[in-house]
């Protein structure tokens, strides 16, 4: 019988480098979350302890199979790469995994899977010229099952104070500018402020509207520039000023 395996020993770990890995639900076969890591990073994360009332998801998932009396499950999808491609390969397994916990779409999100016409849609588009304190944020993985309006708004990890600079709040998805709305405040992500949505510590929400239509017009249908696509950042939040 093959012994259940808790750590990588020091030898295999000089040899697997940065490594891609996919957790999986025993009960159903389904992987719920995919990471990157080094060392013992997939064994951290599927020993992780789960607190009842904890927000994540994706903890939410281990305490249940933990509860209903199985282990994760989990499998080294790609090793013996360096950090750019371990990132490029979480982030196409990211596209390929439909309703993953991950909370970030991965390295290069805006690149991700397209249909051919979406990708002429979006390199033939004109890049917005910013004529106002834009915050750009991508909805590529939140859009899904909910209004762009909710998508955007909810809930993010940035300064308020910051985010209260901007004039207008821009949605992305994958490279294009897709919403455009007017925050009137900035509030902590919890049920309160925002019924019907959980609660996420040290995450903010904000209350607004859809922009004016001489602010829509001059953004939704453009290109992100290519200066605010950066390929290496998985932050879904840009600024036009600094």
């Amino acid at each position: 019988m093959t012994e259940d395996v808790n750590a990588f020993p020091p030898g295999v770990v000089e040899k697997l480098k940065t490594y891609v890995y996919r957790l999986i639900d025993p009960r159903n076969g389904e992987t719920f979350y995919v990471g990157k890591g080094q060392d013992n990073r997939v064994f951290a994360h599927i020993r992780e302890q789960v607190e009842e009332d904890d927000p994540n998801n994706k903890l939410k998932r281990i305490r249940d199979i933990h509860l209903a009396g199985f282990d994760v499950a989990h499998v080294i999808h790609r090793h013996g790469m360096d950090e750019k491609t371990a990132l490029e390969v979480e982030a196409a397994l990211i596209d390929a995994y439909p309703g993953l916990t991950n909370i970030a779409g991965g390295f290069g999100s805006d690149y991700g899977a397209m249909h051919a016409k979406e990708i002429i849609q979006r390199y033939a588009a004109e890049p917005a010229v910013f004529q106002h304190k834009a915050m750009l944020i991508s909805v590529n993985r939140s859009a899904a099952g909910t209004s762009l309006y909710e998508a955007t708004r909810y809930a993010w990890k940035v300064s308020p104070l910051k985010a209260q600079q901007a004039e207008v709040i821009l949605s992305t998805l994958q490279g294009l500018i897709v919403g455009a709305f007017i925050a009137r405040a900035w509030l902590p992500a919890t049920s309160e402020n925002f019924p019907g949505r959980e609660d996420v510590p040290g995450r903010v929400g904000f209350v607004g509207e859809e922009a004016p239509s001489e602010i829509r017009n001059l953004y939704i249908g453009k290109r992100v520039p290519d200066e605010y696509r950066k390929r290496g950042s998985a932050n879904p939040i840009k600024y036009s000023w600094r």
